[in-house]
């Protein structure tokens, strides 16, 4: 959850002179987006295996409720993966957070949309891990590139840009980098509402397939 985003961004800034204050809030949403999303794949296809799965299944708990808890089990994971490279930046590097409430609104609305994202995945009936991360990264690797971590949006052409508006990760992004005191491209109440909008999005699509899957 946290190696792959800092690798990235080292190579990223290899070369360049990149202040930190930069660098920390993109890194903050790569993290989060690969820790929310990466708990489901791997723990519901193990669950299925070991017969886990169709024991929560016949409990007296709504698929919905299942399908929550599982989303939860990503979503508080990502939290604390998240506070590395944020603690990090503020001890050793001096960053500056202007804005906490939009920190704290970046972090925990873009945890919840990617941990539902990966429940999501997670609904395809398999018991192999492997099976639904390698589905998942086919999303979750563009979607670095075309959100505003590593090109600013207002550096992308036309038709990245309009890529970058139906990515979760940019309107959380766009969040971090104004607690950051970093030039934003959106209202905060438009990313906030996208992001909720997105996990309401990601949350019906996945229990309409846990439905299916498991009827």
């Amino acid at each position: 959850g946290l190696l792959f985003p800092l690798f990235m961004f080292l190579a990223f800034a290899a070369g360049k002179n990149v202040p930190p204050g930069l660098l920390i809030p993109g890194l903050i949403s790569v993290t989060i987006l690969f820790s929310s999303s990466t708990i489901e794949p791997v723990s519901i296809p193990i669950e299925r295996r070991t017969k886990t799965f169709e024991r929560l299944l016949s409990a007296p708990v709504s698929l919905h409720a299942i399908v929550i808890g599982e989303s939860l089990s990503g979503f508080l994971y990502s939290i604390g993966i998240a506070l590395v490279p944020l603690i990090v930046g503020l001890i050793a590097f001096g960053t500056t957070i202007t804005a906490p409430l939009a920190l704290l609104a970046g972090i925990l609305l873009t945890a919840l949309c990617f941990s539902t994202m990966g429940t999501l995945f997670a609904a395809y009936p398999t018991e192999s891990p492997g099976d639904i991360m390698s589905m998942l990264n086919l999303v979750r690797l563009p979607l670095i590139f075309v959100s505003g971590t590593f090109i600013p949006l207002d550096a992308m052409p036309a038709i990245g840009r309009w890529i970058a508006y139906i990515s979760p990760l940019t309107y959380g992004n766009d969040l971090i980098q104004r607690a950051y005191g970093q030039p934003a491209y959106f209202d905060p109440f438009v990313s906030v509402g996208m992001l909720v909008l997105f996990f309401i999005a990601f949350q019906f699509i996945a229990h309409r397939l846990y439905v299916q899957f498991n009827d």
